[in-house]
């Protein structure tokens, strides 16, 4: 006997009783260890923060992260899963800082760093129970006991190691650059950070007149979005090649592009132009500083007119205001100029006494106050507000700057060929990430600012003397107390910045440099740190680098790609991951970011409860979102995976237990399809293996999409055709050859079947294999191995002509539904046209099929249209009006008069005469136009090379059995209700009218068998128990009573 099923299911309320069960007999832990050492497969799992609560984003990636290694445990190999948490960094110092009340880093010093850090430590697993929690319940199989933290000191003591492997290939500089900044937070940003934040603002767009020295009423016009760096201006830049005016306007004269003259002057500043000349001719004409307080410079070489190839004539004046600490080109045009460097600002973002009349005021507030005070001294020709893109801290929120500071690098161009040739033997999903977006952001990347000047993270391992500048880089834990005569537990900035040692070439102190390594240089090592990789598990990690897998989501090919990518090249000159799955990001119904102000989404805990985590995961699964498109999640995707896939699954597995503990029917699987007479049962195994490879072959390539999509069609077809179909064969009494096909058929579909899914969808795959399961079998469905594809199973020319009676069917249930007419009113006749022969004996053999599911009386297939459809021939007037002109009115009867059996010679190729004026003239299928009238009573659809027609003309006979076929319905619906069992009879009283009345005494043996009713009887009048029904415009009353 099988465990009973009943049809009604809480799939959530199933799900945690799984859990339990996995938990108490720890299927995980033997799903690891009942695997050989000898064929492993290696995972990377990105580290998450966990100073915040999981969502969508999460819950996708962790899908994917769950369904490949239960797939490739499944092929064979044992993986070990090891959870990890990111723990130092920006996100944690910001959440302290918030709690604290601390706003930069003059505060947190203030405060303490090192009670700032411990702090930092105090709250950075905050979330971890909560993770833990939706991690368990999602049903994804993790390791997070065993976990790895970036804050422990093994994981820091190897992220030292990898700092002093790249510094020992010269591949570390420290250099001032101009870098992005976030005042905010007192630190600079890498490249892909700053790709995260930026924001549409607005911001001035001033054009500002520099006043040309020993040119009285002279000025250069230049265009900025950033009054803010107006102070440290240091030099206006020209294009070389460039032509420029110098033109006059009422009393004052203007240097400018001259393709920009109109746009900024207006179209009559042409009339004043006075000269013409390249920028290259106007290099260094002086002009006197905006404001006094660095005039001084001049004598530096300040204040000029310089040359930069960088300079367009797009927007603006062809003029580029040059301030060399703000900004890429400026920095670079200063080195070449050899112009100083101001910086009138604190880290922190606030003008200092530099800027006398603007300090202490933040960067952007001083915008107004800057360009006021250059209005009051007429050097503003243009203000106006601009709309634009603009970096915003992901953070913080504020915005950055680019500014110079002195900033730790890794040489990423030095290696950038290497990289770009690991990048092509990397698989990636979808495929197009590969030359796509990773590879384009590979050709373009630049070298990678580490260093953040922030305390909550692994302090660059680099002493410096304070007397020459000698530096000394550590690789290890052992390395630092060897030299400093102490032994260390930690190796977070507080407790080594006190650690010094003399300088090896002269009487200096060896002091740490104060910076921190930038988190994500951290995530980017974690196969090393997780390992405490080089100072134990050497062997494993050699046997098992690269990783064989790893996924996140697209905005990582810009992140954790991209530093694992980067460290593997330079350590190993290898990609550190050799398979990729790029998911897209998930948003809201509108499209819009997932926002918990706006309440645009459903809570991920309500729809676990309320749907269950198979119906979550299979809904992601089965979407876009694994291709790396966005996803817009919407519960109404929820109730249509739940109602169209996993409901239907769970029916078939009732149908089955159902009846064969009725028949007490012992499982055996089928082993030869040639024991198989009834072709659905060989068609239902055909498609089950097709569906194996599909599955089979789509994972071995990382396309979940390609693996997932098969299988949720092979549930309807299995549900929707075959059991339908096969109904009958299980409800018949005795237990024949037929039955007992039937029977092996569906158990041997249903056990592989949930084997094949059990990656995707765990749960309720592990139900089904807990309900089919002997004593014999591994406890679990996920000990199990994949199930293997037999070839010899498949049968493609069965296959194909099962998709021709499909197809016809399809075409039926359409027309039932267009013309309003249910499926359970049998018409008499439906003709299935087609000229294939082929395809006629398909349909003739297959035709009981055909009348079952579209419930006709008989199926005709027919190869002329005309059977179906009026034909009528139209002339085409425009082939045939130049041709004839007005004569065409005598033409045109002899068209309309073409016999339905003419108009098929002529689309068969034939010519037919026509007389004009006793003349006759030859014309083709190409003259004419066929209209179709279809006949009266008959409806008809065509697809490809067959058309399907219903004759929908009702007699009383069949009017009749629509009548019973409803009432059966009604009845079996209340069966339903009183949660009755399928053997348990029943006696049935109802009051109907006459006409209905009648139908059902006609058909009342077969309502009788049909509902399992012992008695069926009419009544004039109703009492307490009657339900009210209206069948086919007929009001019915029925009740319904166990016996």
């Amino acid at each position: 006997m099988f465990k009973s099923i009943k049809s009604k299911v809480n799939f959530a309320r199933m799900e945690e009783a799984l859990l339990d069960y996995w938990d108490e007999n720890l299927i995980f832990e033997k799903s690891v260890e009942e695997r050989s050492d000898q064929n492993t497969y290696f995972f990377y799992d990105g580290p998450p923060f966990a100073t915040g609560l999981p969502h969508y984003g999460h819950l996708i990636a962790s899908t994917i992260k769950d369904v490949v290694p239960r797939y490739q445990t499944m092929l064979g190999k044992k993986i070990e899963r090891r959870f990890g948490w990111d723990c130092h960094g920006l996100p944690v110092e910001f959440e302290v800082e918030k709690e604290l009340g601390l706003n930069g880093s003059a505060d947190i010093e203030a405060y303490g760093v090192d009670k700032f850090n411990e702090k930092c430590r105090s709250i950075v697993l905050r979330y971890a129970n909560e993770w833990k929690r939706t991690i368990r319940r999602l049903g994804r199989w993790v390791d997070m006991e065993n976990d790895y933290k970036t804050m422990e000191v093994n994981f820091m003591e190897s992220i030292w190691w990898v700092f002093k492997t790249l510094w020992d290939k010269d591949l570390i500089y420290v250099s001032k650059k101009i870098v992005a900044f976030s005042p905010r937070l007192s630190t600079p940003l890498s490249n892909f950070e700053v790709n995260l934040g930026y924001k549409d603002t607005q911001d001035p767009s001033v054009t500002i007149k520099f006043k040309v020295k020993d040119e009285p009423n002279s000025f250069v016009l230049a265009w900025t979005t950033t009054p803010w760096t107006l102070i440290s201006n240091l030099a206006l830049a020209v294009h070389p090649q460039v032509t420029y005016v110098r033109v006059k306007l009422a009393d004052e004269v203007y240097y400018l592009a001259k393709d920009l003259l109109e746009k900024t002057l207006g179209e009559e500043a042409k009339v004043g132009i006075e000269a013409e000349m390249l920028g290259s001719e106007l290099e260094g004409m002086a002009y006197e500083p905006l404001f006094p307080y660095f005039a001084e410079k001049a004598a530096d070489g300040a204040f000029k007119v310089v040359l930069g190839d960088y300079v367009s004539t797009e927007t603006g004046t062809g003029v580029v205001h040059t301030a060399p600490s703000f900004g890429e080109d400026d920095f670079v045009t200063g080195k070449r100029y050899n112009l100083p460097h101001v910086f009138p600002m604190d880290d922190s973002g606030y003008f200092t006494a530099e800027a006398t009349d603007f300090a202490g005021q933040y960067f952007k507030d001083a915008d107004k106050a800057i360009i006021k005070a250059l209005k009051e001294r007429q050097l503003v020709l243009k203000h106006e507000t601009l709309v634009h893109s603009y970096p915003f801290c992901w953070r913080s929120g504020a915005p950055l700057m680019y500014r110079t500071i002195p900033s730790w690098f890794v040489n990423v161009e030095k290696i950038k060929s290497t990289m770009l040739e690991n990048n092509q033997q990397i698989t990636w999903s979808p495929d197009h990430i590969k030359n796509g977006r990773m590879g384009k952001w590979l050709e373009g990347s630049r070298d990678w600012a580490i260093s953040r000047n922030r305390y909550w993270g692994n302090p660059i391992p680099v002493w410096i003397c304070d007397s020459c500048g000698e530096k000394h880089c550590m690789g290890s834990k052992q390395e630092l107390e060897a030299l400093c005569g102490e032994q260390l537990t930690d190796l977070h900035s507080h407790f080594v910045d006190s650690l010094t040692f003399g300088c090896s070439k002269c009487e200096g102190t060896m002091k740490r440099t104060p910076e921190v390594l930038d988190c994500w240089f951290e995530s980017g090592s974690m196969p090393y740190g997780q390992q405490h990789y080089p100072f134990e598990n050497r062997e494993e990690f050699d046997q098992h680098f690269p990783a064989d897998f790893i996924s996140e989501g697209l905005d990582q090919t810009r992140g954790w790609f991209y530093t694992l990518l980067i460290l593997g090249t330079a350590l190993f000159e290898k990609p550190a991951f050799m398979n990729c799955i790029v998911n897209g990001l998930v948003l809201a119904e509108d499209g819009k970011k997932m926002s918990k102000s706006l309440k645009n989404f459903p809570d991920p805990w309500d729809m676990l409860n309320k749907y269950g985590a198979d119906v979550v995961r299979l809904y992601m699964l089965n979407s876009g979102a694994v291709r790396g498109d966005d996803l817009q999640l919407s519960e109404n995707g929820l109730q249509e995976t739940l109602r169209n896939t996993m409901l239907p699954l769970w029916n078939g597995l009732s149908f089955f237990t159902t009846y064969a503990n009725i028949d007490n029917w012992q499982p055996t699987q089928v082993e030869d399809v040639a024991e198989l007479s009834n072709p659905l049962d060989r068609w239902i195994l055909s498609r089950l293996n097709h569906l194996l490879l599909d599955v089979r072959t789509a994972m071995d390539n990382y396309d979940l999409n390609g693996a997932v999509a098969p299988f949720v069609g092979f549930v309807d077809m299995l549900t929707n055709w075959y059991i339908r179909r096969s109904r009958r064969r299980f409800w018949k009494a005795g237990d024949g050859d037929d039955k007992n096909q039937a029977y092996k058929t569906l158990f041997t579909v249903l056990m592989e079947f949930c084997k094949a899914i059990a990656p995707f969808i765990p749960f309720i795959s592990e139900e089904i294999y807990q309900v089919l399961k002997n004593d014999s079998m591994p406890e679990s469905v996920h000990l199990c191995l994949y199930p293997e594809v037999k070839r010899e199973f498949i049968d493609e020319k069965l296959e194909q002509e099962m998709d021709i009676i499909l197809k016809s069917v399809n075409m039926g249930r359409a027309l039932r539904a267009k013309h309003q007419i249910k499926i359970r009113q049998p018409l008499q006749k439906i003709t299935l046209l087609t000229k294939n022969t082929a395809v006629q004996g398909v349909l003739g053999g297959m035709s009981l099929l055909i009348t079952d599911e579209l419930n006709v009386k008989e199926v005709e297939i027919a190869q002329n249209e005309e059977d179906l459809v009026k034909l009528i021939a139209k002339p085409n007037l425009r082939l045939l009006g130049p041709k004839f002109g007005k004569k065409l009115k005598d033409i045109r009867p002899q068209i309309e008069a073409l016999t339905a059996k003419e108009i098929v010679e002529l689309q068969n190729g034939g010519k037919k005469n026509i007389t004009l004026e006793g003349e006759d003239f030859e014309i083709g299928i190409e003259e004419i136009f066929i209209e179709r009238h279809q006949k009266e009573g008959i409806v008809t659809e065509s697809e490809g090379d067959v058309t399907v027609a219903l004759d929908i003309q009702l007699n009383d006979e069949l009017t009749a059995e629509g009548f019973a076929r409803e009432f059966i319905n009604k009845v079996q619906q209340t069966r339903k209700e009183m949660d009755l069992e399928v053997v348990d009879r029943i006696d049935v009283v109802y009051s109907a009218s006459d006409i209905l009345k009648n139908a059902l005494e006609k058909h009342q043996s077969y309502i009788k068998t049909e509902t399992l009713a012992h008695t069926l009887e009419s009544v004039s009048s109703k009492d307490d128990g009657f339900v009210d029904w209206i069948l086919n415009e007929e009001n019915c009353a029925i009740k319904v009573s166990k016996i």
